[in-house]
């Protein structure tokens, strides 16, 4: 059986090693992850949540059926969208003022969409909604994922590395917009010696710790059950 052909879109590229190291600890099948965007070859629609929202609107103008059917995505199995859900306090004003009008033009979902947390799941239906109207006309199909952790990817990072007594493990994590900011150590954040910069090679080098703990990620934060869940369901036999 070859190996899976996954795409991920991912906001940048600490994203990446925390995703990948999730997807270590329970696909069910040998997969090569293809980072997609951003990448040099797109580097003309930047990274960020701005950059996933305009490789959403580069890919819609090309195909208006499944997005699992896109011609530019035929060489994959599976394709992952990931944004992080402190994108529902962000605003499209934050890109300038035309991606402010094709907002507009678009019909695309208003932001900020942040709901009371906790829950998450409010604000995460709420954030849902605003990435498929990014999409439209496509639509997502059985082998397209949403991958949105709370409030951040690094927050799976942080339950992984960072002991259950740290101040910062207190209360609802997925409700903390700053548990990624205090696993760096801004504000105070965590003692030293768990400390880990926000950088492509510090976020590497500590992801394995993702996938050993990961039914401790799962137990803290239910976006990452579900991003399990949705992608063995979604898992071509």
């Amino acid at each position: 059986m070859s190996d899976l052909q996954i795409a991920l879109v991912a906001e940048g590229a600490t994203d990446y090693p925390i995703i990948k190291a999730a997807l270590d600890a329970f696909m069910p099948r040998p997969f090569i992850l293809k980072w997609l965007q951003p990448e040099p070859v797109l580097s003309e629609l930047g990274g960020g949540w701005g950059g996933v929202l305009k490789w959403c609107n580069a890919y819609r103008e090309l195909h208006d059926g499944l997005i699992d059917e896109h011609p530019l995505l035929e060489l994959y199995d599976m394709l992952i969208i990931h944004l992080d859900v402190d994108v529902s306090t962000k605003k499209y004003s934050d890109y300038g003022q035309q991606i402010t009008n094709f907002a507009v033009e678009n019909g695309w979902g208003a932001l900020p969409c942040a709901q009371p947390c906790p829950p998450v799941s409010d604000t995460v239906r709420a954030l849902t909604r605003v990435l498929e109207s990014w999409l439209l006309p496509m639509t997502r199909g059985p082998r397209t994922v949403l991958c949105l952790p709370a409030q951040s990817s690094g927050t799976w990072l942080a339950v992984a590395t960072v002991p259950e007594g740290e101040r910062m493990m207190r209360g609802d994590i997925e409700c903390d917009k700053s548990a990624e900011n205090k696993l760096s150590g801004a504000g105070g954040g965590v003692k030293k010696k768990f400390r880990i910069d926000k950088s492509e090679p510090s976020y590497t080098a500590n992801s394995p710790a993702i996938t050993a703990r990961w039914a401790h990620v799962k137990e803290k934060c239910s976006q990452a059950a579900i991003f399990e869940t949705d992608m063995v369901n979604a898992t071509p036999p």
